[in-house]
């Protein structure tokens, strides 16, 4: 396996993707569209702020882009609670986006305090 098929870029792709599945497959009730368009924004949009911080002309815009996409990757932890704990979703069923979510959270973590560390 190539370090590409193993790095970000694919993850956050295919965490996107897995999003996008999940709304696909909520109930049609207004109170799980309302939160899964939530979900459906935040949770696709890591990907692109990966994707612009690997353009990133500078370690300061590489650090915003990335911390972009954290704060994206903590709405999307909120908004995957929300629909566990208000029943629309079996919690169970979200575990696999719960531990996506928190990997690439400690993985965007870390590549920030790398490159603040490297000023």
């Amino acid at each position: 396996m190539s370090d590409e098929s193993r790095g970000l870029r694919p993850r956050t792709k295919d965490f996107a993707l897995r999003i996008i599945r999940m709304y696909c497959a909520l109930p049609k009730s207004t109170e799980a569209q309302v939160l899964g368009k939530q979900i459906l924004r935040s949770g696709t949009s890591v990907g692109a702020h990966y994707r612009e911080a690997t353009r990133a002309r500078s370690d300061a815009e590489f650090i915003s882009k990335l911390e972009g996409g954290l704060q994206e990757l903590e709405e999307t932890g909120y908004w995957l609670e929300l629909l566990g704990e208000s029943g629309v979703i079996d919690p169970e069923k979200l575990s696999g986006l719960y531990k996506e979510n928190n990997e690439l959270t400690a993985m965007f973590t870390a590549s920030v305090k790398t490159v603040k560390n490297r000023k």
